[in-house]
């Protein structure tokens, strides 16, 4: 089983190019099949949980054309089927959002209750609800979620909670709805508001994106649209705290720094350099990291996507740090693999007690979910001697090219398949 080799101790130097936002692709892949035109998507991140969600729509009679590898024409004229279930689809959490765009385009659609990653306790119980105030009726049976409508009408929704996924959901569904949608409550994350600016290239009238109040009013169809997603904020921040914790000096390029500014202020906060441009921002880390205090909320708070990253970096920082999870119940799965490292961490409830080490050290650790993973490399990167990570499947359905594009900072890391490669790996490190 292919797993990560890395070499740690080399600080991380140079620049890197920031991918399309995964978060966003999902669902403007998805709404793209609402018009029955032609629609052309640039920026689009080769990881694996797009190529699924494509492969899903390939399923259902979608014309898919890659034009290159960021780069996918997508025509939705003859879908011959509104029934997604298939093995593949349920690795993925996003699979639902096809569920809004067929009901929004058809007033029908069945996907198979999704998957992603275990981080905790994700209902679509909000979905659900947003889906019946505009009409619709829905069914859970065998595993699949099923949505259908005489007519979708606008109605007025407040979520619960603030969720990401059903804001963007329903914000679909209701796009060719008759009358008024108001969502209230509305998540504010900049994948929402690329959503919303997709939808309205091609015609919809979606305004309060950004805010959390959005306002949508139906129109009657879709037409033809040429999109670039937005760069993908969580791939970003990750390297950034992957220059704070090998004490580098990194440039990440094609970013939006506003998408990163709770992330910047931490970093600042614990001791890092941080200087931005126009669209990319320069991470310096010249010595030892102090301790802070962090609690996931909601855009624009600390993102929980961003948790383990800075758990890691705060494992090596001076003092004791507080890490507060607010999001997800199941986000510290990876504190045991970080534990082997050396780490000194302490989980009460839904709160971490870091006490700052002065080094991790290798160890042959297993990813348990996508950040996680990503987190447990910048560790591996940082530690003395030699780091494997396995189920790193995880990884890749979010990071694309990250052995890639942390080699290109001076990183030691390569993907090995079997002993002897691990073994080569080690003589050519040292």
């Amino acid at each position: 089983m292919e797993q990560y080799a890395i070499k740690g101790g080399n600080p991380l130097v140079g620049e890197v190019e920031i991918g399309g936002a995964k978060n966003a692709a999902l669902a403007i892949l998805a709404a793209s099949v609402m018009t029955d035109e032609t629609v052309l998507i640039e920026n689009m991140p080769d990881v694996r949980d797009t190529n699924v969600l494509l492969q899903a729509m390939e399923s259902i009679g979608v014309i898919i054309e890659r034009i290159d590898r960021h780069t996918v024409k997508i025509n939705g004229a003859h879908i011959n089927g509104l029934v997604i279930d298939g093995d593949y689809i349920k690795r993925i959490r996003a699979g639902y959002y096809l569920l809004g765009a067929l009901l929004g385009k058809y007033k029908k659609a069945e996907v198979a209750f999704p998957g992603g990653c275990n981080i905790g306790s994700r209902p679509i119980d909000q979905h659900i609800k947003g889906f019946k105030a505009l009409g619709a009726d829905v069914d859970i049976a065998h595993g699949l979620i099923k949505a259908e409508a005489e007519h979708l009408r606008g109605g007025h929704i407040y979520m619960d909670v603030v969720t990401v996924g059903a804001t963007m959901n329903v914000m679909m569904a209701a796009v060719m709805a008759e009358g008024q949608t108001i969502i209230e409550n509305a998540a504010k994350e900049p994948h929402v508001v690329d959503l919303a600016n997709f939808l309205n290239s091609m015609g919809a009238n979606i305004r309060g994106a950004g805010t959390d109040v959005i306002r949508i009013k139906g129109v009657q169809k879709l037409h033809s649209t040429e999109y670039t997603i937005i760069p993908d904020q969580i791939e970003a921040g990750t390297f950034m705290f992957a220059a704070a914790v090998t004490r580098g000096d990194v440039t990440v390029k094609n970013v939006i720094p506003k998408h990163l500014e709770s992330i910047s202020a931490k970093l600042i906060e614990i001791g890092c350099e941080v200087e931005e441009s126009d669209d990319a921002v320069r991470v310096v880390a010249a010595k030892r990291l102090n301790h802070t205090q962090v609690k996931t909320l909601p855009y624009p708070g600390f993102p929980t996507d961003m948790q383990p990253q800075i758990a890691v970096a705060l494992g090596l920082s001076s003092g004791t740090s507080i890490v507060t999870e607010s999001i997800f119940e199941n986000r510290f799965k990876y504190v045991d693999e970080l534990t082997r490292m050396g780490a000194s961490i302490k989980v009460e409830s839904n709160t971490a007690i870091i006490d700052g080490v002065d080094r991790y050290t290798g160890a042959s650790i297993t990813a348990p979910d996508l950040r996680a993973g990503a987190a447990l490399v910048i560790a591996g990167l940082a530690a003395e001697g030699i780091t494997t990570i396995d189920e790193i499947r995880y990884i890749e359905r979010g990071y694309e090219d990250f052995p890639l594009k942390l080699r290109m900072l001076g990183a030691q890391i390569e993907v090995v398949d079997t002993e002897k490669d691990l073994q080569k790996f080690k003589l050519r490190v040292g």
